[in-house]
């Protein structure tokens, strides 16, 4: 993050307790419909006005319905004002079927908040290769009753999830033009997880005056640096997307790359997206730790990510940290299959304070301390390679005997 970025992040503070209703403008509901077995399942959220609005997509050629609908929603106008969300099911892999429920789940929430059919977005999660019970999605649409009330987010949060273990929130504040513009996101992710996007779904809001055309530019830089640098499992999946709602309420001047108050509403979107990231990591399936790398002194900062995201990705660094054996051995060899260009023998590491590796030889130290230390539930590996001034981090969790009871009955 350079030096000026710093500066206007300063001025960006975190709202305790916020979601994505803390925006003006924007209301949520998530109801139970009988999708999944318990638990709510379908979710609705609502901007009073039309939102400018950007999204990215899972890189998994294989995509669900519901992306099909939605890309084709933002492909005139990029316009929002209504999401319909379903867990339990992920209309994926179903055929024309799965595309017709999608368009009629489009058309039903459009009716429902009295909108444009294009004005509405549609996204879906949970096990592929089953037809949409739209029977049931149908008779519950007109029980999707927005509102702005704590309550209303986390029953909103529920609806999204599916072996996530809690609901997933962020929101900032800054100031722009003396308008207070806020940012909150929500989001869903806890396995099948390695962005390009992985198994999430991620919504942002947001009530500061911002074009599509740049809000879509910002989106796509800033997953790059969160949403794509987590790893869960190392699988990506067919359904998953982060969507932006800006709806202008804060009434700010419009923002744009020129503004003098640009990067403040970058950093704004960057911490919003990165805190969704780090909770849909420390949510792994089965996980019992974060896990933050990060890679400094690396030629490029793509070199950087590569690093980081392969030491976070490997199953044997995932399992060291869930043994809590400091197993350094595991992470430069991450370091080495990673596809970034490395010096084998310039490169520092360190986990926590305990410095591990001195230009690749190995530092004593206290294999008792190192074992206190993995027992956080948050556990930070730091790598220098000294080869130039790229830097990233990546997020994941550890790898646990739960991991394994969670997907092998999944369906059942």
């Amino acid at each position: 993050m350079s030096e000026k970025a710093d500066s206007h992040s300063k001025h960006i503070v975190e709202v305790k307790g916020g979601s994505v209703v803390t925006p003006a403008g924007f209301s949520v509901s998530g109801i139970y419909s009988g999708v999944k077995r318990k638990r709510n399942d379908l979710g609705a959220l609502y901007s009073e006005v039309p939102a400018q609005a950007a999204a990215v997509y899972t890189l998994n050629v294989v995509q669900a319905a519901p992306l099909k609908i939605t890309k084709e929603a933002l492909a005139d106008e990029a316009v929002l004002q209504a999401v319909i969300i379903n867990s339990g099911n992920a209309n994926a892999c179903t055929g024309e079927k799965g595309i017709a429920d999608a368009y009629e789940m489009q058309a039903l929430i459009a009716e429902h908040f009295d909108i444009p059919k294009d004005y509405a977005a549609v996204a879906s999660t949970g096990i592929i290769g089953l037809e949409m019970p739209m029977d049931k999605i149908k008779a519950h649409i007109p029980n999707l009753q927005v509102g702005k009330t704590p309550t209303d987010a986390a029953n909103f949060g529920q609806s999204l999830l599916t072996t996530d273990t809690f609901n997933k929130y962020s929101c900032f504040q800054t100031e722009i033009n003396g308008s207070t513009v806020t940012m909150g996101g929500a989001a869903k992710g806890s396995g099948m997880i390695e962005p390009n996007m992985g198994t999430m779904l991620g919504f942002i809001t947001t009530d500061a005056n911002v074009h599509a055309e740049h809000l879509q530019a910002l989106l796509k830089e800033i997953t790059n640096k969160t949403f794509n640098c987590i790893t869960v499992d190392g699988d990506t999946s067919t359904n998953d997307m982060v969507l932006v709602l800006a709806n202008g309420k804060a009434d700010n001047d419009v923002l744009t790359p020129d503004h003098p108050d640009w990067i403040r509403f970058k950093q704004l979107l960057e911490l919003t997206c990165q805190e969704l990231s780090k909770a849909i990591a420390r949510d792994g399936e089965g996980a019992t730790k974060l896990i933050e790398v990060a890679v400094s002194g690396a030629v490029s900062n793509e070199d950087a990510k590569k690093v980081a995201k392969s030491i976070v990705g490997s199953s044997l660094v995932k399992t060291a940290a869930f043994g809590k054996d400091a197993n350094w051995g595991r992470v430069i060899a991450a370091v080495g299959y990673s596809g970034a260009d490395v010096n084998p023998d310039t490169i520092d590491m360190a986990i926590g304070s305990i410095p591990l590796l001195k230009a690749s030889s190995p530092l004593a130290f206290s294999e008792e301390e190192a074992s206190a230390y993995l027992e956080n539930d948050t556990i930070h590996i730091d790598v220098h390679l000294n080869k130039g001034e790229g830097h990233s981090k990546a997020w994941g969790c550890d790898l646990t005997y739960d991991y394994v009871r969670i997907n092998a009955s999944y369906r059942t």
